[in-house]
């Protein structure tokens, strides 16, 4: 048996932390309720296993989601991940190739070239030695580039980069070690016995010109096997327990599960499986906006992960899911943040809540609700009610007289079980009215009606609702003069992907500007009611930044289809700020359409909802 002492501490590294691997996935494991172990267990054996993998090479290894944002970061982390990978495996059937007899422990691989110094009777040396030198350069690029990013990070594109604990400090010391000791030890090995190729040859006959190999190749050996070991012992109590957890992670999406309205072991997957690469960062617009630099995902994932969350973290966000878009590993990082509020604000229900009376439902085919916001908007609530009479809708206001809500706003704030009581309120009223279409003006709204009420009935935004009403010509909006910069507001555009009905309505009236900052890319108003602690002096700072990265200034109008992104703009814009559904309503009243305002005491509706 071929060993030596300078094996252990790799030896030893490696189970640790295979043992706590083991003992911390197990935990999770056993942690899950029973629909989840069922679907996890049965999805080991369908074809979804399969897809698992595949993301997995392209995501943990090739990290194509990097790539495709940041080719030089995604070089970096692909260099070191599959680079490392194939270190490992061409590794393997090196030794197994060179002694197919032999049962060589895991740690003969790691350390080939100390135990077969110059393998000559070896028929595929050359090409095997050729191989592993070529894929430690890459992992060498991989390091130098990694080095180089937490000094300038600028050149990678990044204007910030995360925040290191001791923890981190340890593992990314020992990471950056690991490989140039390698290189030392195969390179002094092949000064004194021969071998090596075009990297660890060449290097190890420089070294041995001037230093003497014979003393040194043996104290490298120890170097590279205490760094491995090192790293290790720390990688459970660092980010980069990331790199056998997003494994996991993958593995459990595929077999369908996801985060619940509590803390789950999948929210403890999702959390380790962080690896504080930064890209959120930059993404976050109360960072580059606000000057806000305390409340970004990566910090609150790493805060709840060592249980030492601050409010401040949880609930000074503005929930707008740049960060989920842009994320790599694709964390939930919206839906941990709610299950953080919950944890910290969640209270018992009040009884004087929950007895709060209700209007009665009334029989429609269609229910219009308007929301919170836009009931602080009624242009837009004016406008609507024009269109939904011109059309002949049969619908009915649900909170037309206000005191209605959806229940969001509470969800926002921590208050779960209130909203979960006004959630079952509404849907009563809901189903009872026998409406088959229920639609908002509010995205807000609309996420939660479609996400949390489990209804059986067309939830639809007003954009989407209003397409509709135009293509079967039940109203005929018409032309206007000149452009218009559409602004995707956050939960309708990442959360529920509603991109296309809204252009296409507004491009039956205007020419629609494209800008860098649209669809996923879309920018936050800056007014979030997610945000319970910016002040005003913060939200207008990303407002007037978002306004002009859309680059809306030399057009007739900037359009939303948000009630609250509306009243946000309209603070800072030097064009007309619109609503959709106004639009719609000018756009009819230029073309002479007859507009009803059926239900309203103005004297003149067209004019007052035209604005």
């Amino acid at each position: 048996m071929k060993f030596d002492l300078f094996v252990l501490p790799f030896t030893l590294g490696v189970i640790f932390l295979l043992g706590y691997l083991g003992y911390k996935y197990a935990t999770w494991f056993r942690g899950l309720n029973k629909s989840d172990r069922s679907k996890v267990i049965s999805g080991f054996f369908s074809v979804r296993l399969f897809r698992a993998v595949n993301e997995i090479i392209m995501e943990s290894l090739l990290h194509r989601n990097i790539f495709r944002r940041n080719r030089l970061l995604g070089f970096m982390h692909m260099s070191l991940a599959f680079g490392w990978f194939l270190l490992i495996a061409i590794g393997n059937l090196e030794s197994r190739v060179y002694e197919p007899t032999s049962m060589n422990l895991p740690y003969v691989p790691i350390f080939f070239k100390f135990f077969n110094a110059n393998p000559d009777a070896f028929p595929l040396h050359r090409v095997f030695s050729f191989t592993m030198d070529l894929l430690l350069l890459l992992v060498l690029g991989g390091v130098a580039l990694a080095f180089l990013k937490r000094f300038f990070s600028k050149a990678y594109g990044m204007k910030r980069t995360t925040r290191l604990m001791l923890g981190d400090r340890l593992a990314l010391t020992t990471l950056w070690l690991i490989f140039p000791l390698r290189l030392l030890a195969e390179s002094f090995t092949s000064a004194v016995y021969g071998g090596g190729d075009f990297l660890t040859g060449t290097f190890g006959s420089f070294l041995g010109s001037f230093l003497p190999a014979a003393n040194l190749y043996y104290p490298a050996w120890w170097a590279y096997s205490l760094s491995l070991g090192v790293f290790f012992l720390a990688l459970p109590f660092s980010r980069y327990m990331h790199i056998p957890t997003e494994v996991v992670l993958i593995l459990s999406r595929h077999f369908g599960l996801a985060e619940h309205a509590e803390r789950t072991p999948f929210t403890e997957v999702e959390i380790n499986s962080c690896s504080r690469c930064g890209v959120c960062l930059d993404a976050c617009q109360l960072s580059f906006a606000g000057g806000v630099q305390n409340i970004q995902s990566t910090y609150q994932l790493k805060s709840i992960r060592y249980n030492s969350i601050q409010p401040t973290e949880s609930f000074g966000c503005n929930m707008c899911g740049r960060c989920d878009n842009v994320c790599p590993v694709g964390i939930d990082i919206s839906g941990i943040r709610m299950i953080t509020r919950n944890e910290l604000n969640g209270k018992v229900p009040d009884v004087s809540f929950a007895e709060q009376s209700m209007p009665h439902a009334h029989k429609s085919d269609v229910i219009y609700f308007a929301g919170c916001m836009t009931h602080q908007t009624p242009s837009i609530k004016k406008a609507m009610v024009s269109l939904l009479e011109t059309a002949g809708v049969n619908y009915w206001f649900m909170d037309e007289w206000g005191g209605l809500c959806c229940g969001r706003p509470m969800m926002l704030a921590g208050h779960k079980a209130q909203a979960d009581i006004m959630i079952e309120k509404n849907r009563k009223l809901i189903i009872e009215s026998g409406a088959r279409i229920l639609v908002t003006s509010c995205p807000i709204c609309y996420k939660v009606f479609a996400k949390e009420y489990n209804l059986n009935i067309r939830v639809m935004h007003h954009t989407q609702y209003l397409l509709e009403l135009a293509e079967s010509h039940k109203i005929r909006p018409g032309h206007l003069a000149g452009n218009a910069v559409y602004h995707d507001p956050c939960e309708l555009s990442r959360d529920i992907k509603v991109y296309e009905e809204p252009r296409k309505l507004l491009g039956k009236m205007v020419q629609v500007k494209s800008n860098e900052f649209e669809k996923d890319n879309a920018l936050c108003c800056g007014n979030s009611l997610a945000n319970l602690s910016a002040d005003n002096d913060i939200r207008r700072k990303v407002t007037e930044d978002a306004y002009i990265k859309m680059n809306a200034s030399g057009s007739q109008y900037l359009v939303t289809s948000c009630p609250m992104c509306k009243k946000a703009f309209e603070k800072v814009a030097d064009v007309e700020v619109k609503d959709i559904a106004e639009l719609v309503v000018r756009s009819m009243q230029k073309s002479r359409s007859p507009v009803k305002a059926s239900g309203l005491k103005v004297a003149h509706p067209v004019e007052v909802i035209a604005g």
